[in-house]
């Protein structure tokens, strides 16, 4: 990358809010201080393609992939992608929640960056959810999305308790919960309001990189994706694996939950919790 200019971001690290705001006010510096979280190594390779052999673009701090031909800014593939807010807003957030030990509310990062309560509610949980799984970056390679419904069984519950929560069949008042899984890597799991196409294509766009390849089952809130992955459907009606496409990863994975849940007697969802990681088993993703 072309560095003129540009001060090491590990000189002189804001210690003070005024300080790093002061600090990342400065668009080249901002930029430095992002590059050393996405690229610890120093080495910038294209989020489409993988090759790092490219131009870095000063006046625009974009680069140009020679493999690909494709420019790519640094928020490109990560949970900064879709945000219109700059770098320098997002740095300075980062800054804030991981040096306020007590913790901060999104009142308070919107007061401090000036910015409205909804943009910093919305940077606040990517930032946090970021630091959960120690990656700015999302889901890239081969992925599979799916959906379940977790809640108690009836014939488990008290006559009283089942009369007054199991008012239907199906997935009728039990939580709809999506994951995601990352062959050979994690499993990220959350809460969504119902298995619409608007809910299921938002999570799958928060979550994994654009060009990815995406295997789903034949649910319709999955059509359209086609345009962003390489999107294949399995068809349970007719088989569960055809090749490399199939969701039984996650198959296993809502099975295994299913027997926790029922061994720990957990309350689900857990209260104030709006999405899980997991590790994911070699075995279960292959």
């Amino acid at each position: 990358m072309h560095n003129r200019g540009m001060d090491s971001p590990e000189q002189k690290l804001p210690k003070t809010l005024q300080e790093a705001i002061v600090y990342f006010s400065d668009a080249d510096r901002a930029l430095a201080f992002a590059i050393m979280l996405r690229w610890p190594d120093g080495k910038i390779i294209c989020p489409r393609c993988g090759s790092a052999e490219h131009s870095f673009i000063s006046t625009r701090r974009i680069w140009f992939c020679k493999g690909c031909k494709k420019q790519f800014t640094i928020k490109v593939g990560t949970i900064f992608e879709d945000s219109p807010l700059g770098m320098d807003k997002w740095m300075t957030a980062v800054w804030l929640i991981v040096n306020c030990k007590n913790g901060i509310s999104s009142y308070e990062i919107a007061r401090d960056l000036g910015i409205t309560q909804k943009s910093a509610w919305f940077v606040m949980h990517r930032v946090r959810r970021a630091m959960e799984q120690g990656s700015f970056m999302k889901f890239s390679g081969e992925i599979e999305a799916d959906e379940s419904f977790i809640g108690g069984k009836a014939r488990n519950m008290h006559v009283s308790k089942r009369q007054r929560r199991i008012t239907g069949t199906g997935g009728k008042d039990k939580t709809a919960v999506m994951g995601i899984l990352e062959r050979g890597g994690k499993v990220r799991t959350m809460v969504i309001p119902n298995r619409r196409k608007t809910a299921i294509q938002a999570e799958v766009k928060k979550h994994v990189e654009a060009g990815s390849a995406l295997y789903t089952d034949a649910l319709l809130s999955y059509d359209g994706l086609a345009g962003d992955y390489a999107h294949q459907v399995i068809d349970h009606a007719v088989q569960y694996v055809d090749g490399r496409v199939h969701t039984n990863g996650l198959e296993n994975f809502w099975s295994l939950l299913t027997l926790l849940l029922r061994h720990e007697q957990c309350v689900w969802p857990p209260p104030h919790v709006e999405s899980t990681h997991w590790q994911d088993g070699q075995s279960s993703a292959t």
